[in-house]
C-alpha cells in the first residue's frame, strides 16, 4: 500500500510550513505537530504511514517519541531530523528503529527519495506477503471446491476458459452454493495472481456506508472522517474485486459502478480528483437480475456490463452425488479445527444427508455436520445425530428417525446412559412398530388409491383396525 498519510513534528514553524506545503502538493495528507506531546496524541488517535520527527522538541524528544511509536504502532515508519550532524545522534536513531536519518538543512528531493524508497519496499513486502497468502489460499481452494458431478465439471471448464482473460463474470446461484469460492478460483487462475483479491458483500453493509466502502473518502468528508481512507476499488488495484449480492446494491450507486467499468476510475467521497484503477470485477447474486431489470430495481446497462460471462451454480440438491465427498471433506476439516479424532458417518446417516434437500446448500451442510461433530461423543455419527432432517421418500416427507432401526435403537441407547428403566420398559418395541406401521400403511393406501377396504385386505387386518391406525398414526388418506 503506498504512503498516503504523513505526520510532521517540529517545533520550528518554518520547517513545518515548508514540509507541509511540499508534501500536500504531491497529494499526501499531512498533519502537523508543534512538539513531541502533540505528536504522540496524533499518533494515538490517527493512522499514519510515515512520521517525520525533529530530534529536539519541547516535551518528548524525537528519540523518546520514537520509543513510544515502537510500543504503540510498530509498523509506523519514522524518519528523524536533526540540526546536529553527530554520529551519536545518527547511531542512536537507527538503533532505536528509525527508518532513516536527515541532517538539517536538507533538500526536499531527499524527502521524495525516501518516500519513493519506502513505497518500493512496502510494495515488495506487500506482494511477497500477498503471494504467500494467495498461494496458501489457492492450495486450500483446490480442496474446498468439492465435486465430480457433471454440473461441477462444467463449472471447472468455464473457470479454465474465462480466468486468463479480464472479462467481467456474473456468478449466479442460491445462497450457500459457494459463489465466493468460484470468484477466488477465477482470480487464482488468472494473470492477476499475486495482486489483491478484495471481497465485499453489498447486502451486509448499510446503504449509507456502502459508497464510502467502495470508493473511500477524504479526510473531513463527513463527521468522523478523521483521516483519508482508501476504498475497496483502490485496495484491489491490479487485482480482482468480488461484489457479492450485487442485486442488493442501491440503484444510485449502480451508476457509479457502471462508471468504474466504463472509465476505469473512481472518485473518493468528499474528493474531486479521479483516480485510475485497474481492477477486474467478478459479481455475484442470488436474485433473478433479469426480473430486477424488468422491475426497474437494477440498471439494464449495468446488468449487460456485468453479464459478459454468466456462470450459474446449481443448488446442492441438484448435485446430490457430490454430498458424500463434501461430507468426508467437512468431517476431516471440522475435526481438525476442533482438534478431535476424525469422525465418520454411518451408512444410514450418509443416506439421510444425501437424500435431504439442503435449502441452505453447502453452507447448511457444513453447519449441520459441525453441529453433529460438536454434540456427539461417539466416533460414528448416526441418524440420531441429525435430528429434524426430512427427506423425500415414496412421495412423502419422512423424518430422519423413520429411516432406520439403527437410528431408533441409537436414540434409546443414548437415553439408557442416564435412565436404564427406559430400556427395560420395552418402549423400543413399541417405537419400532410405530415406525414400521406408518410407512407400511401409507404405502398400501397409496397403492390402493385410498381404498381402505382393499388396503385392510392386503394388510390382513380388520377395516376398523385400519381406521384406528390411520387416526393414531396421523396418516393422511388421499383419494383419487
Amino acid at each position: 500500500m503506498p504512503i498516503n498519510n504523513i505526520l510532521v513534528a517540529d517545533d520550528e514553524e518554518s520547517m513545518r510550513w515548508v514540509l507541509s506545503k511540499a508534501l500536500k502538493k504531491k497529494g499526501f495528507a499531512v498533519d502537523l505537530a508543534r512538539d513531541g506531546d502533540e505528536a504522540l496524541r496524533f499518533i494515538r488517535t490517527n493512522t499514519y504511514d510515515l512520521a517525520i520527527l525533529d530530534i529536539k522538541m519541547p516535551g518528548l524528544s524525537g528519540l523518546e517519541l520514537l520509543d513510544r511509536v515502537r510500543e504503540l504502532k510498530s509498523d509506523l515508519l519514522v524518519v528523524i531530523m536533526t540540526a546536529e550532524a553527530s554520529m551519536k545522534n545518527a547511531v542512536e536513531a537507527m538503533k532505536r528503529g528509525a527508518y532513516d536519518y536527515l541532517t538539517k538543512p536538507f533538500d526536499l528531493d531527499v524527502i521524495d527519495a525516501i518516500i519513493e524508497k519506502v513505497n518500493r519496499a512496502r510494495e515488495m513486502t506487500s506482494q511477497v506477503t500477498l503471494l504467500k497468502e494467495e498461494l496458501k489460499d489457492r492450495y486450500q481452494l483446490e480442496k474446498t471446491i468439492i465435486g465430480n458431478s457433471p454440473a461441477m465439471r462444467e463449472i471447472y471448464k468455464t473457470i479454465g476458459k474465462v480466468a486468463p482473460s479480464d472479462v467481467t463474470v456474473l456468478v449466479q446461484g442460491e445462497s450457500g452454493t459457494g459463489k465466493e469460492l468460484i470468484a477466488r478460483a477465477i482470480h487464482f487462475n488468472s494473470k492477476r495472481l499475486g495482486k489483491p483479491f478484495i471481497a465485499l458483500n453489498c447486502a451486509a453493509i448499510p446503504k449509507e456506508l456502502l459508497e464510502s466502502e467502495l470508493f473511500g473518502f477524504e479526510k473531513g468528508a463527513f463527521t468522523g472522517a478523521t483521516e483519508r481512507k482508501l476504498g475497496k476499488f483502490e485496495q484491489a488495484n491490479g487485482g480482482t474485486i468480488f461484489l457479492d449480492e450485487i442485486g442488493d446494491m442501491p440503484i444510485d450507486l449502480q451508476a457509479k459502478i457502471l462508471r468504474v467499468l466504463q472509465e476505469k476510475e473512481v472518485t473518493r467521497t468528499g474528493g474531486n480528483q479521479s483516480i485510475s484503477v485497474d481492477v477486474r470485477i467478478v459479481a455475484a447474486t442470488n436474485q433473478d437480475l433479469e426480473e430486477s431489470v424488468r422491475r426497474k430495481a437494477f440498471r439494464e446497462d449495468l446488468y449487460y456490463r456485468l453479464n459478459v460471462i454468466p456462470l450459474r451454480l446449481v443448488p446442492l440438491r441438484e448435485r446430490s452425488e457430490d454430498i458424500p465427498l463434501l461430507v468426508e471433506y467437512f468431517l476431516a476439516k471440522i475435526c481438525a479445527e476442533l482438534e478431535t479424532p476424525v469422525k465418520r458417518c454411518s451408512p444410514d446417516a450418509l443416506r439421510l444427508l444425501t437424500g435431504y434437500g439442503w435449502p441452505g446448500n453447502v453452507r447448511e451442510l457444513e453447519n449441520t455436520i459441525k453441529r453433529a461433530v460438536i454434540l456427539s461423543s461417539d466416533p460414528l455419527l448416526t441418524v440420531a445425530d441429525f435430528p429434524g432432517l426430512r427427506v423425500q421418500k415414496g412421495g412423502e416427507m419422512v423424518q430422519s428417525e423413520e429411516l432406520s432401526l439403527e437410528g431408533i435403537v441409537d436414540i434409546k441407547l443414548r437415553g439408557s446412559f442416564t435412565n436404564m428403566e427406559k430400556m427395560e420398559s420395552g418402549d423400543v418395541y413399541t417405537m419400532v412398530l410405530e415406525q414400521v406401521e406408518r410407512p407400511l400403511i401409507r404405502f398400501v393406501l397409496e397403492k390402493t388409491r385410498g381404498n381402505q377396504v382393499r388396503a385392510a385386505d392386503i394388510l390382513g387386518i380388520n377395516r376398523n383396525t385400519l381406521r384406528k391406525k390411520i387416526t393414531e398414526l396421523g396418516i393422511e388418506v388421499k383419494r383419487d
